[in-house]
């Protein structure tokens, strides 16, 4: 029983890693470390959107602003939440890539 469950456990970190991996983040993000004071985000709209209840609905959420706004950060800390604790794929693209 305690083997099956730690290969279960092993599995999903696994399954969790290689699916970051292959979302291809500039970097690891999430929202702890964003600074909402030192920024003009919308924190309620941002927290909303880490529910990722939008993935569920299949809506999309698009991030504009300037340059040093916190789009990638703030876009990054969606993708991870998403493949970490709702398990989806995901896939993390620049403008320039577009």
């Amino acid at each position: 029983s305690q083997l099956l469950k730690a290969e279960v456990t092993e599995r999903e970190v696994r399954s969790i890693a290689y699916h970051l991996k292959t979302a291809r983040f500039p970097a690891y993000k999430d929202l702890a470390g964003f600074d909402f004071a030192a920024s003009e985000v919308n924190e309620a709209l941002v927290r909303q959107l880490h529910r990722c209840e939008f993935i569920d609905g299949a809506h999309n959420a698009v991030l504009i602003g300037g340059p040093g706004t916190g789009k990638s950060h703030v876009a990054t800390a969606l993708g991870v939440q998403a493949v970490e604790h709702h398990r989806r794929k995901v896939r993390f693209f620049s403008t320039i890539e577009l």
